[in-house]
């Protein structure tokens, strides 16, 4: 029966033995297979010939203070195999006493942990990144929001100055317009975060569950997307920042990444509201400032959204083209077919204040802002006709010479 019992707990366990100077008397097979010694190597050697260099000293001195008072030693170690890579044993170390309470062996029984403990590890890592990532996001939205608010005092002493150098109504309600929309695109942060941080928690609490089960394939997948997720909350701040950018100096830029900024900005909104977009560009260049054609493209086609709300429109489409017209003029023109604007309307459309809509979603002035950015900002001009369901609005930007 005894013996039963030690075949059973050899085959089972990883077991050793050592005189009373730690040199090895017994190993069995699921030792020298975990360590890649054979019997041969190990028997008449000092235990420590599996010793990894990692542990402390004051370990091993622990350990021989606890055995030689006659105590079991229990301990998680870490030891080294003969092609130097790191295997982890749970380990039990027990003193074997002869009649008169002397000892004169040790006898220690283990069991592999090695994927356990490595599993523990990488989890540690990974939880340490996305401590690392949360802190940096969080230092990125308090730089970006500071940013913010610094741009909303910018543009306030902006008003201010407008208005005490010239008491002109035109310019006033220009950048009253211009605060309105900073406001608004402070909204549509909020609104854009929402969803990525939903998947962010989803992604984090199955995260967990995965290190739980050990499965390291799964949670380095989940480790990306959590990743890639707080990447484009970042990329949301850095294009809204961007967008409203305080500066006055013109430049030339291609009219094609202006509108392209402009539908970055409202992919969410074309997205939920499922409008489809055409576009047809010709590589042209104007000078002026990126960002003002930008807000001018983006109050045109909030526009249209409001008018397929308003008007019921199933099927939505907005056709955007950038065309040359005799060889000195780019022509922008932004069609849709949200059902067209009425003849008596058509006329009073780009004055300040006049609205179709109620109070509560406009205030009159985004068309009256594009009137005066195309024509003070881009010196061109905007223009709008309706047939049939559909309204145009074309706008003409002069090219330089250099650049025809």
């Amino acid at each position: 029966m005894l013996k039963q019992y030690k075949e059973a707990i050899e085959k089972s366990n990883i077991v050793s033995k050592t005189d009373v100077f730690g040199i090895i008397t017994f190993v069995n097979d699921e030792f020298c297979k975990i360590s890649g010694y054979s019997k041969e190597e190990l028997i008449g050697k000092n235990h420590n010939i599996v010793r990894h260099p990692d542990v402390p000293a004051s370990t091993y001195v622990e350990l021989w203070k606890t055995i030689r008072s006659k105590q079991t030693y229990k301990t998680t170690a870490k030891n080294r195999a003969k092609n130097g890579s790191t295997f982890y044993v749970n380990t039990s170390i027990t003193p074997i006493l002869d009649e008169f309470e002397n000892i004169v062996e040790f006898i220690a029984i283990r069991y592999d942990v090695t994927n356990e403990v490595l599993y523990k590890h990488q989890l540690q890592k990974k939880e340490k990144e996305l401590e690392e990532l949360n802190a940096s996001l969080e230092k990125r939205v308090q730089e970006k929001t500071s940013e913010l608010k610094e741009l909303n005092e910018t543009l306030e002493k902006r008003v201010a100055k407008e208005i005490a150098k010239n008491q002109q109504k035109q310019k006033v309600m220009f950048w009253q317009s211009r605060l309105a929309s900073l406001g608004e695109m402070l909204a549509n942060i909020a609104h854009q975060w929402r969803q990525p941080l939903t998947e962010l928690n989803l992604t984090l609490f199955t995260l967990k569950k995965a290190a739980l089960r050990g499965d390291v394939e799964e949670i380095n997948k989940l480790y990306d997307e959590s990743k890639n997720n707080i990447k484009n909350m970042s990329n949301i701040i850095e294009d809204f920042t961007n967008f409203f950018k305080p500066g006055k100096e013109k430049r030339y830029f291609k009219v094609a990444d202006s509108i392209n900024e402009a539908l970055q900005i409202l992919e969410k909104l074309i997205k939920e509201e499922m409008i489809i977009i055409k576009t047809e560009f010709e590589d042209l260049a104007v000078l002026g400032i990126t960002n003002e054609l930008s807000q001018v493209i983006v109050n045109l086609i909030k526009n249209s959204r409001d008018a397929f709300v308003h008007n019921s429109i199933l099927i939505r489409e907005i056709t955007i083209s950038v065309k040359k017209f005799n060889t000195n003029l780019a022509i922008i023109e932004v069609q849709d077919n949200a059902g067209g604007i009425k003849g008596k309307e058509i006329y009073k459309i780009f004055e300040p204040y006049f609205t179709t809509k109620h109070t509560s979603q406009g205030t009159g002035l985004g068309l009256f802002m594009s009137k005066m950015i195309c024509e003070n900002g881009l010196g061109g001009t905007i223009d709008v006709k309706s047939k049939k369901g559909t309204t145009i609005f074309s706008i003409t930007i002069p090219i330089e010479e250099q650049n025809a």
